[in-house]
């Protein structure tokens, strides 16, 4: 079974609006649907788990409703940090699950989801027990020497960009998180499974990523998601 572990617990501080960004209506439809769907959609996803924000699961449960997302079977309640929230989500599916299920993690906010990159790393975590999508850095980064100047870099040729989804066996992202949080390894700050992971000592694999799978984070994100859903839209035109 492979099951979507989508997190859409955040409050959206950022975006600057009076309602949580996962659910600002775009074109009438809530963003988190836009997420939804593409899982929905995907013949390879068995079932859905949302990790919502406290006091929003009625909200979310008419939305699936409404826009036909069936393969929704769980909502629990987010965390204090973005690793409570997974955290929370990963303990939901204890006993619903087989060890080698796979569970795929996914930000609410990356609504652009692409079928080939959500099929590569379900393929790729069949194949290594996880994979996390990943493209090549393509700017300069230099290291901080002082607070206006820089003598070194790091080769972009060693660096590839890690977002969702990210795909791993159930079993473990369960012990994976368990430990965590027992010896609090790669629960802090801006951490996510992919960094925690690492901490624990775990190799990723890299699996197929995509430009357009954007985190709508501010009103500029928003702006863009828009035009590339102006942009599918004109391409069916004659």
């Amino acid at each position: 079974m492979n099951i979507a572990l989508i997190i859409a617990g955040g409050t959206g501080h950022r975006m600057g609006q009076d309602l949580p960004k996962q659910f600002i209506n775009v074109y009438d439809k809530p963003v988190l649907i836009y997420t939804l769907e593409g899982f929905q959609k995907h013949p390879q996803v068995d079932a859905i788990e949302v990790v919502c924000l406290e006091g929003w699961h009625e909200v979310l449960l008419a939305y699936a409703r409404q826009f036909g997302i069936t393969k929704l079977k769980w909502v629990v309640s987010g965390g204090a940090t973005g690793q409570e929230s997974i955290r929370n989500g990963v303990f939901n599916l204890e006993g619903k699950c087989t060890p080698d299920d796979i569970v795929i993690v996914h930000d609410g906010i990356r609504p652009l989801i692409d079928s080939d990159v959500l099929s590569d790393v379900i393929e790729k975590c069949k194949k290594y027990g996880n994979a996390v999508t990943s493209l090549p850095y393509n700017e300069q980064i230099f290291v901080i020497d002082d607070e206006i100047s820089t003598t070194k870099y790091i080769p972009r040729e060693t660096l590839r960009r890690v977002s969702t989804p990210q795909a791993y066996k159930f079993d473990l992202i369960d012990k994976g998180y368990h430990k965590a949080f027992e010896e609090g390894i790669g629960i802090y700050g801006s951490s996510y499974v992919n960094t925690m992971m690492a901490d624990l000592g775990v190799r990723l694999y890299f699996a197929a990523g995509s430009e357009k799978n954007i985190k709508l984070t501010n009103k500029d994100d928003l702006e863009m998601f828009k035009a590339y859903l102006h942009r599918e839209q004109s391409s069916w035109l004659k």
